[in-house]
């Protein structure tokens, strides 16, 4: 046997070791690949139910905060008229609750004095 015969059966040896190794290392993706997907698919499953509960929810809040906002800008209205309403009497009654006032003030001064005489 010649070095060159030697050399064709180690580089045979070689070859057939790391097709065979090759051989194992793509079944043990081929599982791995396997059970990610099985995975996947249970992540999917469990997953997709909270993800639709969690939209209605969603839903369902956004919907309660266009009604608050509704509520909250009818509260500003309803403000906004008590605001001026009580303004406009204010400046309706002050003047002559103050000139009543005053004139029952000068009254009760004036029975005082005629009193006293």
């Amino acid at each position: 046997m010649s070095a060159v015969d030697l050399a064709a059966v180690v580089v045979t040896i070689a070859s057939v070791t790391g097709v065979v190794l090759a051989g194992f290392a793509l079944r043990a993706l081929t599982r791995t690949l396997a059970v990610l997907r099985t995975g996947i698919d249970d992540l999917r499953r469990d997953t997709l139910p909270v993800v639709a509960e969690l939209q209605r929810s969603l839903d369902h809040v956004n919907a309660e905060l266009d009604r608050l906002d509704d509520a909250v800008a009818s509260l500003r209205s309803v403000s906004g008229t008590v605001d001026a309403a009580s303004r406009l009497a204010y400046l309706a009654f002050s003047n002559p609750v103050i000139k009543a006032m005053a004139l029952g003030a000068g009254t009760a001064k004036a029975a005082r004095s005629l009193r006293q005489r």
